[in-house]
């Protein structure tokens, strides 16, 4: 399991995480406070607070580096 933090500031943000996270295919889930959804789910994502960073997680062991160039751009330092 991998965990991190990203932001997304925009619609735009959110419809380009989606398309790269949907290319994956590990099961991937975003916290914010007590709420949990989908990663690959645009509804879920608006449900979310999105003024503040969010938790996400990767479930499952492997190689991720693809998905991370892909999303690089979203993931808080």
């Amino acid at each position: 399991m991998k965990t991190l933090l990203i932001k997304l500031s925009t619609i735009e943000d959110v419809r380009n995480f989606v398309n790269a996270v949907t290319k994956c295919d590990a099961e991937i889930d975003l916290t914010s406070g007590r709420y949990i959804v989908d990663a690959k789910s645009i509804m879920g994502i608006f449900s979310l607070d999105l003024l503040n960073p969010i938790t996400m997680k990767i479930n499952g062991n492997g190689d991720y580096s693809r998905l991370m160039a892909d999303i690089k751009q979203f993931i808080v330092e």
